[in-house]
């Protein structure tokens, strides 16, 4: 930081108490005062990392006089402090570091300085399955299963635990990652060397802005950003439009957080919100709780904005107190938001590209379903809606079938301990005559029976992070528990509940408020810390269920306290899935059917035969503050999080590998050493240019990472189940993809793989199917194909249409088209951060020339590619253009310029180490 310009002479220091810090003063920018508050994190973040190259004054002084009303044109490099990961998304990044390692050593350098150079956190919270429910020992046994099947990935991550500094695991059985950022890891400014500076974190989990609501900036990003942001590298990204949401008035009583949530993700799904900032402002702010910000925040990717941010203010510093940060830190937080003009003032007149308003006291009791989150529902309108879209999903053949008695097990007993099965009879009218299709199947177990219908809540699950951070909803939910239990009311026996809290805080606070018995009693049992349900983690139905609801083709439901509820996400049993508030998950477990009026429909009969209605069991806006207050306090956040990152007997029981380089096993199937940095040298390979290139694959318009990246399911015919079976995996231990990202060879084989993918080689064909020219052309799967290419040493390009690599940034979109052996992709349009990660994977993105495209030049992929000019970039300046010529089997050739779209500085840096990792690889060689 010594050596950079400070062209705004920004540098000053801060007293707090008895210390000193250096700043950056982001008041030294003209027209600093009324940006937003998220573009004043951005702007201080380009003043302290302006080095004259990448980061210039005249990227500072756009972001000072930015342009409220201008479309987004201007890139700048975004240097996040720290990167947070959660375990599914992390092991690649740790793979990767590790690989880095062995290569220091064969370049001539030190393997213990790769380390992450800005502070790096991870969180194992998305391997736990609900596999044992509604018993005591639930919790218990639900983490015995994840450890034997992620026994491996764990040994690995315990091993870079204590190899890297700067890298720190929370272990399993802990928490979500993003509860246990707001609750311990989020610093909201941070201090290092002496520089204090505003706390900006990026995380491989879309729901990484849950952080917003303390006004931590950051959102989810893949793993190479997450990567580069580790090693010090910025993130790439255009000074976005920031839309201003004005809150006005106070949640009135029986409204939960959750419904405010979910009315604020409708209206900014509707109002259009993808690529753009959202800010919180006005006077309203001040009435929301921290836990009800940051549930808002949590839901970003949902509404679609790249954060959902809040600014500091008073109610940011009870929380940093309650939850146990320590007293230094709140006053520098505190004093130096004020200092910088970052403490939240509702008259102070802020600039904003759009506005919206939300007055709090006209919000609802609301659900989301049944298959997207900002399809909201009135409560009181959710009986309606159900039987409105039932008939999308069910079939009405008005048929009555019975099963049999067969001792099946009792709803206590985990799934699994037994093969029963519902029997079929004959049909039987079953005359309901309310308009809606009905099935009804009759289910016999342990000598009791009962009908389960179209619509059956067969899932009621407290879980993930967006409502189990949040006191208000879930002590409301222990609350209402209570006053079912006393009132004699009981869950149906076909619905699974589970209780998966954020936080071991929320158990304990559970504890002291008394309510354990109660929920207990309902059938929620802790089963486990982690996103569960949410990640569709639910674990199978009771078997009788299952197999009733498969054999008969019933259209049952599940109700979740989550932030997702797409098709088929969350058990492959349920098509219908709606996200409600904690305490309206237990009252639909009591309800048993989302075909249920809340108004008019009695939840049971007390002890004296009396209707029992929801509203007499809805515990008063009065009796969950009193019971927040009672039951919640600084020492339960310090005791829980004292040794975070110990963890468990089993966690430290594991047999892992010391050393400050990893022992790579050549059986293991989960985690494998890439071969990014073989036979790399501390002298750059010149780039060259590229001869004899075939297609690998010929894409339409918006072509999604989704599309190209391994994701869900390993099929047992397809590459990486043949590469599994091979190696004595048997199928129902081949996980999925996401649960092998350490393993290139998996990753490689699902690369291109999507069943959805349309190759316009192949006419009529969907999935990961290609021609083989060097084979006569016949068809083959992309893997096998570029394999064969890789041995005959022909290089491969895609030629994709517009938007290419939009959607989700996923890391493997990006390296497994690099380990296929892909050198350029040409495309009409990039989505920015796929684009950028092809760059940092040494592959060169190339567009067509404007208004071209490649049925307009004549292109049907069976050409063979020569591209030159591309060497231009080894003499230090990236070429506007390339040649490209794509010759004909005829012999004819079609020719034009391709323009490069290597768009930075350190961009072109990256491309010419032949990848992000090999040129911070010989940065830290060369330190």
């Amino acid at each position: 930081m010594s050596n950079a310009p400070d062209s705004f002479q920004a540098k000053d220091t801060l007293q707090v108490g008895d210390k000193s810090y250096d700043i950056y003063r982001i008041d030294k920018v003209e027209g600093s005062a009324t940006l937003p508050y998220s573009l004043k994190v951005l702007l201080e973040n380009l003043l302290r990392t302006e080095d004259g190259a990448n980061i210039t004054a005249d990227h500072i002084r756009a972001l000072g006089s930015w342009d409220e009303n201008a479309e987004p044109d201007t890139e700048i490099q975004f240097t996040p402090a720290r990167v947070l990961m959660q375990d599914f998304t992390g092991v690649p990044c740790i793979v990767d570091l590790a690989t880095m390692r062995e290569a220091a050593v064969d370049l001539g350098g030190d393997a213990e300085k790769v380390n992450p150079l800005s502070p790096a956190e991870l969180v194992i919270d998305h391997s736990v399955q609900i596999d044992v429910f509604g018993q005591r020992d639930a919790f218990e046994k639900n983490v015995e299963f994840e450890y034997q099947r992620n026994g491996e990935r764990y040994q690995f991550l315990r091993w870079g635990q204590g190899a890297f500094a700067d890298f720190k695991v929370v272990p399993p059985g802990t928490g979500i990652v993003h509860q246990v950022n707001i609750e311990h890891l989020a610093r909201v400014v941070m201090e290092r060397d002496g520089v204090a500076y505003p706390d900006t974190c990026i995380g491989t989990d879309s729901h990484t802005t849950m952080e917003n609501g303390l006004g931590v900036l950051g959102w989810g990003v893949g793993g190479i950003e997450a990567e580069a942001a580790m090693l010090g590298q910025p993130v790439s990204m255009l000074i976005p439009r920031v839309v201003g949401f004005k809150i006005t008035g106070e949640i009135p009583a029986g409204v939960t957080a959750t419904d405010v949530v979910l009315t604020v993700t409708q209206m900014l799904r509707e109002h259009g919100v993808v690529g753009k900032f959202v800010e919180f402002h006005g006077e309203g702010v001040a009435s929301i709780p921290l836990a009800n910000r940051a549930t808002i925040g949590n839901m970003s990717p949902e509404f679609g904005s790249t954060c959902a941010i809040f600014p500091i203010d008073d109610v940011t510093m009870e929380y940093l107190r309650l939850t146990g940060r320590s007293d230094e830190q709140v006053a520098l937080v505190e004093a130096y938001a004020k200092e910088q003009g970052m403490w939240h003032d509702p008259s102070r007149e802020l600039r904003f590209s759009e506005h919206l308003e939300l007055d709090l006291s006209t919000v609802v009791p609301s659900i989301a379903g049944p298959k997207r989150p900002q399809d909201r529902i009135l409560l009181s309108e959710a009986k309606t809606s159900f039987r409105k879209v039932l008939p999308d999903y069910a079939e009405d053949d008005n048929t009555e079938v019975v099963g049999e008695d067969n001792g099946s097990f009792p709803a206590s007993d985990p799934p699994g301990s037994d093969d029963s099965e519902a029997g079929i009879e004959a049909p039987a009218e079953s005359g309901n005559g309310d308009g809606r299709p009905h099935k009804k199947v009759t289910i016999s177990r342990n000598g009791d029976s009962f009908d389960i219908d179209h619509g059956i809540v067969s899932i009621a699950s407290i879980t993930s992070c967006t409502n189990t951070s949040n006191p208000s909803v879930m002590l409301a939910a222990g609350l209402l528990a209570k006053n079912a239990a006393e009132k004699g009311l009981k869950v149906k026996p076909w619905v699974k509940t589970s209780m998966a809290p954020g936080s071991k805080v929320v158990t304990e606070y559970y504890e002291k408020a008394g309510l354990w018995p109660a929920l207990e009693q309902l059938g929620y049992y802790l089963v486990g810390y982690g996103c569960t349900t949410c990640i569709g983690n639910s674990g199978p139905l009771p078997e009788d269920i299952s197999a009733a609801v498969n054999e008969n083709d019933l259209a049952v439901t599940s109700v979740l306290s989550g932030n997702r509820n797409f098709e088929g996400r969350i058990n492959p049993d349920v098509k219908m899935n709606y996200l409600a508030s904690p305490p309206l998950v237990v009252a639909y477990a009591l309800a048993g059917t989302m075909d249920f009026d809340f108004e008019s429909e009695a939840l049971g009969q007390d002890s004296d035969g009396k209707d029992v209605f929801l509203k007499d069991i809805w515990p008063s806006a009065d009796d969950v503050q009193a019971t927040i207050d009672s039951s919640i306090d600084r020492d339960m956040f310090t005791s829980q999080y004292a040794d975070v990152f110990k963890g468990d007997e089993r966690w430290r029981g594991l047999d892992t590998p010391a050393g400050n380089t990893f022992e790579w096993d050549q059986q293991s199937t989960y985690v494998r050493k890439p071969p990014y940095f073989e036979g790399m040298t501390m002298e750059l390979t010149p780039a060259s240019d590229v001869s004899g290139a075939r297609v690998l694959a010929k894409l339409g318009d918006s072509v999604t990472t989704d599309h190209i990246s391994p994701a869900g399911s390993i099929k047992a015919d397809s590459p990486a189940g043949v590469y599994l079976s091979e190696h004595g995996v048997d199928k129902k231990d081949f996980n999925s993809y996401g649960s092998r990202r350490g393993n290139h060879e998996v990753m490689i084989r699902g690369t291109f793989a999507n069943i959805r993918l349309r190759n316009q080689l192949l006419d009529g064909v969907e999935g990961g199917f290609t021609r083989n020219f060097l084979a006569g052309g016949e068809q083959t799967t992309i893997y096998e194909a570029a394999q064969a290419y890789q041995e005959a040493g022909v290089p491969l390009v895609i030629l994709a249409g517009k938007e290419y690599g939009s959607g989700s940034s996923r890391d493997w979109a990006a390296k497994g088209t690099r380990l296929l052996g892909v050198k350029a992709v040409i495309a009409e349009s990039y989505e920015r951060i796929h684009r950028s990660n092809l760059i940092g994977m040494g592959v060169l993105p190339l567009q067509y020339p404007q208004g071209e495209n490649a049925q307009s030049l004549g292109l049907d992929g069976t050409e063979t590619f020569d591209i030159t000019g591309i060497e231009a970039i080894n003499e230090g300046s990236t070429p506007k253009t390339v040649h490209v010529k794509a010759s004909k089997e005829g012999g004819e050739a079609v020719e034009f310029d391709a323009v490069v779209r290597i768009d930075t500085p350190g961009e072109a840096d990256y491309y010419r180490n032949d990848g992000i990792l090999q040129y911070v690889l010989r940065s830290l060689a060369k330190a």
